[in-house]
């Protein structure tokens, strides 16, 4: 089921604009960029610093839950090697693909911010759409990796956000 989800996309979606958007979209998120350049923004202001420690934790916690703890795990391969006549955009990645590592710390960082109070989790969440579906173009991940990546990262950021502010309103009664 999984596999004509993938190839539905590649058959009715595939064109030029997005051949070209998407692999840049995906590449923003490799190792987490976007997100940790946004924590260290955050942490940078003042007026933000709580939101980013929020933001920078979550991605702590998504890196060791996902890329050292359950993709190596469960192992599972990616749809390119499944069906190899994709052609990719991107260099194929080496690692296992259940979850998707791009979306969770996506939705980590989403969801940190949510629970943070901080008013970018919206356009944040409409990046990490992108990053999500971007992973489903370009032929990297099944849909289920993204889905397991969303729902992971979103509760990861959800405890990011109540560990933080547990700790600052410990650090506040001091």
């Amino acid at each position: 089921m999984e596999l004509l989800i993938l190839d539905w996309l590649q058959t009715h979606l595939r064109c030029g604009f997005l051949d070209a958007a998407l692999p840049v979209i995906s590449w923003s998120a490799n190792h987490g960029e976007i997100w940790i350049l946004l924590a260290l923004v955050l942490v940078l202001r003042k007026s933000s610093r709580r939101q980013g420690w929020t933001v920078a934790l979550a991605l702590v916690l998504d890196l060791v839950c996902c890329n050292l703890l359950l993709k190596p795990l469960i192992g599972r391969v990616r749809p390119f090697v499944v069906n190899p006549a994709v052609e990719l955009l991107v260099s194929p990645p080496l690692d296992a693909s259940f979850p998707s590592g791009h979306t969770a710390a996506s939705f980590a960082a989403v969801f940190a911010l949510r629970g943070s109070g901080n008013p970018l989790w919206k356009p944040a969440l409409a990046v990490a759409v992108l990053i999500a579906f971007s992973r489903l173009y370009l032929y990297v991940h099944w849909p289920s990796d993204v889905l397991g990546g969303a729902l992971l990262g979103a509760f990861l950021g959800w405890a990011a956000a109540r560990t933080s502010a547990r700790v600052y309103a410990g650090l506040e009664k001091r």
